[in-house]
């Protein structure tokens, strides 16, 4: 997204190369605009470290280093860090929630989102407004209410995720009506959420952005939304508009690549490269054509992950030992063995040629000795061997997020596996534990009436307005926000260990 003012220009969250060990493309291809004039901007800002917002090779190569870079208020430096290597030299460092005034009267908020479960240790939404005009990017980022942005006025322009980010429920090992009914769960609270975020702000114009990808590579080619399956999470611009359709939505735009709106505070123009209709009645076409357009990249990609010379194991302990030692929160939630069964391919498909055991509560890994593990993943040991060789410390900004594995559990979906393996550093580790302290030892003392029920007002999870995304159902409520569930007579949480909630039935 790139935003045109008299004051200056801002372009948003530029992605074109692939992301995720080539598992992610954007969809529709935006490789073809003119990317020599699209990045001479005054200001750049990248909403959060996930590689399908921030593209390295394409910030480095095609975006103006004069450019400013709006940053958001994130508790490491890590983004600051990383744009500064690719050749930024200018910042604008915001304060959460504060709005600050550019030159030519242009302003802007950014409201950064700050939990380790919040993209890469943050997330955030970009506020814009010049001469009477505002615009909410609101991207990926899930905030507890949009009240902030309601109490600097009305906004015209409202841009954010309806469609999947994410590796559930397709990657794990159960049954295939299992997996297209939890598919439709998803598909469904995704709509849901995306609806109240609507009706927050009341927006006079929505756009739906910031998703889907496509998926090229042969592995991954059935996740795609093309083969009428219900429980595909990755539903694309057409689908949003219809079912908007069906809620009483009619102020949608779908932008294409190289569509360009003309906004005022009373009217929203758009023109667009090719009939977008038409665009979407031939996606698969398109996509076929993406596929043979972008099979030598990914060939060249799967040709730099095999290291044959790292030894898996001993890295892996030099690595994550240090931080099993030191962890406390996000070890203790684990509370079990996590294995990693790994193949001679480059996902879970192939002959599993390694098998390493994370032992959280025993701190250390380990040779995989034949023990019961609640948590299990599959992939190719390659993809692990250029984990190590880059120095990730960020395996859900990698390898999760590529969808190339598979997954099995004992029991309920546990966050803390998942957080950990996002804190793969010194610095991140420290964040997230002391996050998990402050966030144990608060008390949350304000409840709200839902139905017959008196339940805490904060979502224990991550603290969502429950009177604002909870639902009751019989004796369970769900927070729409992450489709978290909770048995509301015990207070046990249904969806995840942990985070009971107080309820009481009046």
């Amino acid at each position: 997204m790139r935003i045109d003012t008299a004051a200056g220009s801002i372009l948003c969250d530029p992605w074109v190369n692939p992301a995720y060990f080539a598992s992610w493309f954007p969809f529709p291809d935006n490789s073809l605009l003119d990317w020599e004039t699209l990045g001479d901007v005054d200001y750049l800002y990248v909403s959060h470290l996930h590689r399908d917002h921030f593209d390295a090779e394409h910030l480095k190569r095609f975006i103006s280093k004069k450019a400013t870079v709006l940053l958001p208020e994130y508790p490491t430096s890590q983004l600051e860090d990383e744009l500064r290597e690719l050749g930024f030299t200018s910042f604008f460092k915001t304060k959460s929630d504060e709005v600050h005034e550019l030159d030519g009267g242009l302003k802007v908020m950014i409201q950064a989102l700050i939990s380790p479960t919040d993209g890469p240790i943050g997330d955030s939404s970009l506020w814009v407004e010049h001469d009477g005009v505002r615009v909410l990017n609101q991207n990926d980022a899930r905030p507890t209410d949009l009240t902030r942005f309601n109490e600097l006025g009305h906004v015209h322009a409202h841009m954010l995720q309806f469609s999947g980010a994410i590796w559930y429920p397709m990657v794990y090992e159960l049954p295939q009506a299992a997996k297209t009914a939890f598919g439709k769960q998803k598909r469904d609270r995704q709509f849901d959420r995306t609806w109240r975020y609507i009706d927050d702000l009341k927006a006079d114009h929505v756009f739906p952005i910031a998703g889907p990808p496509c998926f090229l590579d042969d592995s991954l080619w059935q996740f795609n939304d093309i083969f009428g399956d219900e429980g595909n999470i990755f539903p694309d611009q057409s689908v949003f508009m219809s079912e908007y359709a069906k809620v009483g939505g009619t102020n949608g735009i779908v932008l294409l690549p190289g569509s360009v709106t003309s906004l005022t505070d009373k009217s929203a123009e758009t023109t667009h490269p090719t009939d977008v209709d038409e665009f979407f009645a031939d996606k698969q076409a398109h996509l076929e054509e993406m596929r043979e357009r972008k099979a030598p990249i990914i060939a060249a990609e799967k040709a730099s992950w095999r290291h044959p010379e790292i030894d898996v194991l001993g890295e892996m302990k030099k690595r994550i030992e240090p931080l099993l030692e030191e962890s406390i929160y996000m070890a203790q939630g684990v509370g079990g063995p996590v294995r990693f069964d790994l193949t001679d391919g480059f996902g879970p498909d192939g002959e599993v040629v390694e098998s390493i055991v994370v032992d959280f509560p025993g701190k250390q890994v380990r040779p995989y000795a034949d023990e019961k593990v609640r948590y299990r993943f599959k992939t190719g040991r390659a993809l692990i061997e250029h984990l190590m060789y880059i120095d990730e410390g960020d395996w859900v900004n990698s390898l999760f997020l590529s969808c190339r594995f598979s997954a099995a559990r004992i029991g309920q979906y546990n966050e803390f596996v998942y957080a950990f393996f996002k804190c793969l550093s010194e610095e991140r580790l420290q964040y997230a534990e002391g996050w998990y302290d402050e966030h144990e030892k608060a008390v949350e003392a304000e409840d709200t009436v839902l139905g017959d029920w008196t339940v805490q007002r904060r979502c224990p999870h991550l603290k969502a307005d429950l009177s604002r995304f909870g639902i009751v159902d019989g004796n369970v409520l769900t927070c729409q926000l992450h489709g978290w569930k909770f048995d509301l007579p015990s207070g046990r949480c249904l969806t995840s260990v942990g985070h009971k909630i107080r309820a009481s039935k009046d």
